[in-house]
């Protein structure tokens, strides 16, 4: 009788032990957070990623070797984007061949204090590396693969770490980009084929199979890659590089709705204020990205902060014949155009195989940095008011390949065209050209309807009062005879 009574008692135990674990189970489940919830924590992260405006996004891994030309044949010539990076794709690079480019991977002129230092006196707020890109090649020492920088080449140094140490030092924020979906190494199919099986939707990209590796795919399924490979290096580098303030997913087009969650998920849960992009796939993420090299034309239409990336030439990985190089005039063309509709500019560079950055790109970034010293009041820390430009010149890009094709588009600008950009009381009036011989301005914009109380108008970098007057045109102004920057200037209108 007293051995059944303890059998009872034990029996009794086990079942209270495993309602209070069921209990503790549900409560865990009932506390894990919705993405609607995830992303409603991160208003601070928002409003920092709206006020920084401007950033250096990098390319850079093995096909910064072949520059975009495989064996004589240049990007042009194969198949896909004709961008330097989509190389392996391009040429149907059987994945032991491609890898042998690591044994060459050597960049012995790589500086990442100079990068660094440079994005900031570039007037850039932040930096966001490849720290994985489609060809699976890690940047950084990885223990998930062996396929990376200190393990596959002779370079010894872990580029993402003294990357992120530099950013450190010149107090320039720091972020990653990471391939989730294409892998051409590891990845199969990039999960085309689970893709279809789930119901996924039939769209062009999937169609036509975009970015695939149909000529020599790893013998894993996609989910093996995405459990032993992706999510651990996520992990990793979430837990490697902590305080980030991006993380940037690309091409999503095979990843269901539970993958696109848990990528989201993870970066939650190990940095709960960095923000992810819209390319973690289907309607997730933070911030949206209209398009590489794009800028909105319906920038109302956007719900979510935005980013527009783009590039200093017409490729993101180093290509080695394009001297396409957008101008210092271009460049301030994308950057005004973007903030006057309440988006963030992040401006690629992409450095040659052996670490340095094509001079083209530094000049230029340094000359965009020095109307910034001046002028950034008018960049940072603003919002879109509810005129974005005025002025005669209209132009719209529209891609990657949308600014070549439009091979003798002038970016050339009138003393009539202006961006406007506010925060408080204070407009901003952004001008990319001058009046000729000091002729007065009009703001057609500014009539009294529009902005009934003007209480000063001055010149950035010269705080002195400018001659004014508001009419039923618009705004007069009369600017002072001073030392010009030929890249534009900025008034301060106080209201």
């Amino acid at each position: 009788m007293k051995h059944s009574k303890k059998i009872v008692s034990l029996l009794l135990v086990f079942a209270i032990m495993s309602c209070k674990q069921k209990q503790k189970e549900t409560v865990e489940q009932n506390l894990e957070l919705t993405y609607e919830e995830m992303n409603a924590s991160k208003d601070v992260a928002k409003e920092a990623f709206n006020d920084a405006k401007y950033g250096m996004f990098i390319h850079w891994g093995l096909y910064s070797i072949p520059g975009g030309i495989w064996k004589g044949k240049k990007m042009e010539e194969l198949k896909g984007p004709r961008v330097a990076e989509w190389i392996q794709f391009g040429a149907q690079i059987p994945r032991d061949e491609y890898a042998q480019l690591a044994t060459e991977f050597n960049p012995t002129e790589f500086d990442a204090d100079a990068i660094a230092k440079l994005a900031k006196d570039a007037g850039m707020k932040y930096l966001v590396i490849t720290s994985k890109h489609h060809d699976g090649f890690a940047m950084y020492d990885s223990e998930v693969s062996k396929y990376d920088i200190t393990d596959a080449s002779p370079y010894p140094k872990d580029i993402v770490k003294e990357l992120y140490d530099a950013c450190k030092k010149y107090g320039v924020d720091f972020g990653l980009y990471y391939s989730h979906n294409i892998d051409w190494m590891d990845g199969n199919d990039c999960g085309l084929s689970e893709y279809i099986a789930s119901g996924g939707e039939m769209h062009d990209r999937v169609k036509r199979k975009a970015g695939v590796n149909t000529w020599d795919p790893s013998p894993n399924t996609f989910t093996e890659y995405l459990e032993n490979k992706a999510y651990p290096q996520v992990k990793e580098i979430l837990t490697k590089f902590p305080d980030m303030t991006t993380l940037w997913y690309d091409y999503p087009h095979y990843v269901t709705p539970e993958q696109s969650h848990e990528f989201y998920k993870i970066a939650y849960d190990l940095q709960p204020n960095l923000l992810v992009n819209s390319r973690v796939g289907n309607d997730l993420g933070d911030f949206d990205i209209p398009g590489d090299n794009k800028i909105p034309n319906d920038h109302l239409a956007i719900t979510k902060p935005w980013q527009t990336v783009g590039t200093t030439n017409n490729s993101w990985g180093y290509k080695s014949y394009d001297n396409d190089w957008k101008s210092v005039k271009e460049l301030m063309f994308w950057l005004t155009e973007i903030v006057s509709k309440g988006g963030n500019y992040m401006l690629n560079i992409g450095p040659k195989a052996s670490g340095e950055v094509p001079q083209e790109s530094v000049d230029n970034l340094l000359e965009v940095g020095k109307w910034l010293a001046v002028n950034g009041e008018a960049i940072y820390n603003t919002r879109k008011w509810k005129v974005t430009h005025e002025g005669p010149t209209k132009i719209e890009m529209n891609g990657t390949h949308d600014r070549a094709k439009k091979g003798d588009l002038k970016f050339e600008f009138t003393p009539q065209d202006f961006w406007f950009t506010q925060k408080e009381n204070t407009l901003y009036a952004i001008a990319l050209a001058y009046p000729k011989d000091n002729e007065k301005v009009i703001i057609e914009s500014l009539t009294k309807e529009n902005l009934a109380t003007i209480g000063s108008v001055t010149l950035l970098g010269d705080s002195s009062e400018l001659t004014w007057k508001q009419t039923s045109h618009g705004l007069e102004v009369q600017l002072n005879e001073k030392e010009v920057n030929p890249n534009g200037y900025v008034l301060k209108i106080e209201y």
